[in-house]
Formats: C-alpha cells, sequence, structure tokens
C-alpha cells in the first residue's frame, strides 16, 4: 500500500481548503485577482487557475501571495498549512529561552519609560506585563478585572473599570472601538468580534465635536490626585521572525498636559 506523501518544503499535500482561504483573504482585503497577481509577481490566469483549484502553486508562490496580502506571520503560517506546507515561522512561548533577551529589552523599555505608564500587550488586548506607574489604571477597579489573564480593552471600558473615571468616554471608548474594527476588517475572527459587541455595548452615544488634542484623542482619567490627560504610542517589532514576538504591541502613555507630568513624577519618579 503506497503511503501519504509528507507535507515539507518539497510536497504539495492536495486540499480543497486552500483555494477558498485565498479567495476569502484576496475579498478581505478588496483587491482583485489583477492586482494580487502584480503584487505577487504572477499572471492573473493563474492566480484564477489556482483559485478555482485547477493549478497547485510552489510553497514560494504561497509565500509571496501571503506577502502580497500582507497577512500577520500566523495568518501565513495558516496560509501555507491550508496549501498543505509546514508553517515558515516559529511559535515560541513568551517564557522560552529564545525569546530571553526580548523579555529583557521590554523590561529595559518599560522601567526606562518611568514615570509614565507603559504596558505590552497581545492580540484582543491580552495584557503581558507593564510597569509599576501601570497602578494609575488601578484605582477603584474591582479584582476581579484585574486578574489574569487582564483584558485592557475591557478593564477600560467596563463599568466596572476605569469607565466611572474616564471623562471622555465616548470619545476614548471609540478611540479603542475603532481600532478594533480595523483590525477586525483585516484579519476576521470571532473572538475578536465578540470582544468588539462587549465593548461598544458599554459605551454611551457619542457628542459631537468632541475635543482632541491637535494630533491625538488623550485619555481624560479622574484621580486621587484630579484629573489626567495622557496620550498614548504603539510600538510594535517589524521585522520579527517569531509569531509571538510580531504578535507583542508596547503601549506608552505620556503626560498630555504638567498636572499630569507632576502628579506621575511625584508617584513614581
Amino acid at each position: 500500500m503506497a503511503s501519504a506523501a509528507p507535507v515539507g518544503d518539497d510536497h504539495f499535500v492536495k486540499t480543497t481548503r486552500f483555494p477558498g482561504e485565498l479567495r476569502r483573504w484576496r475579498t478581505a482585503r478588496r483587491l482583485s485577482q489583477l492586482e494580487l497577481a502584480e503584487r505577487a509577481g504572477t499572471t492573473q490566469r493563474y492566480l484564477s487557475f489556482i483559485e478555482q483549484g485547477r493549478s497547485q502553486p510552489g510553497r514560494d508562490v504561497v509565500m509571496r501571495l501571503s506577502e502580497a496580502i500582507d497577512l500577520t506571520l500566523r495568518e501565513r503560517n495558516e496560509l501555507l498549512v491550508a496549501a498543505g506546507f509546514a508553517p515558515a515561522y516559529p511559535e515560541s512561548a513568551l517564557d522560552d529561552e529564545t525569546l530571553r533577551s526580548v523579555r529583557q529589552a521590554l523590561d529595559t523599555i518599560l522601567d526606562g519609560h518611568l514615570p509614565y505608564p507603559a504596558m505590552v500587550v497581545r492580540p484582543h488586548g491580552i495584557l503581558v506585563t507593564a510597569n509599576r506607574a501601570f497602578e494609575v489604571f488601578h484605582e477603584d477597579v474591582d479584582p476581579a478585572l484585574l486578574a489574569p489573564p487582564v483584558n485592557v480593552f475591557r478593564l477600560a471600558l467596563h463599568p466596572d473599570g476605569l469607565a466611572p473615571r474616564v471623562r471622555n468616554l465616548p470619545e476614548w471608548g471609540r478611540h479603542i472601538t475603532e481600532n478594533l474594527r480595523a483590525q477586525l476588517g483585516r484579519s476576521p475572527s470571532p473572538g475578536l468580534r465578540a470582544l468588539l459587541d462587549e465593548l461598544e455595548g458599554y459605551l454611551p452615544p457619542l457628542q459631537p465635536q468632541a475635543e482632541v488634542l491637535g494630533f491625538a484623542m488623550p485619555l481624560e482619567l479622574g484621580s486621587a490626585d484630579g484629573d489626567l490627560r495622557l496620550i498614548t504610542t504603539l510600538t510594535s517589532f517589524a521585522t520579527a521572525a517569531d509569531v509571538t514576538l510580531a504578535e507583542l504591541h508596547l503601549e506608552a502613555f505620556l503626560p498630555a498636559d504638567d498636572h499630569t507630568a507632576e502628579v506621575l513624577v511625584r508617584r513614581w519618579g
């Protein structure tokens, strides 16, 4: 009896999933067959054959297509598997020795951002780690929302979380939900869809002419030391070749006025 062909770099296992997955991602990115073919360095005719299941692309073609569609590393791995190939990118555990230098670098960055809050999050807002100044977000919060795994989006918008202290909740909340909606458009996910629906249910109606600080929407947060105004920055590992590392984001908060800076320096300086 003949054995099954192995899955690997030089072997293609015909599947019925790949043509549909490729077509789904192309549609999600609003790309025509011609546009995707040009980006991937192939022809529309060949791409049409692939989507019809009439042609079986090699691993290099699948890689070029996933890059042209601008998939995440995780999504590229999934597309490779759908095509019958082994994943191209490793996925290390956060406590793996291979990421030790990364963890050290993140700790250095977080400590260096003091006395201002900063945190590292995984997809869907799961908190990985934070510096001491992150405690500014703990005040009057239900301890259940601070139990691991902490979801920072839920912490921010839940009625038992920061919401009662956020002076501009309708505007700030939609700053969060619109970013999540954009992510959902690029990478459809039932889990993210459910989280977005939950968060939108917490938000009050949006008032017209929301105030912004020039280039950024500030978080206006009540505290024991008076109202604080914070703006945020996001940093990611743009050249990451590990799925776990590629999915980490560093969110750092900066004072938007002198009073906020003075409070944070007094507390954690």
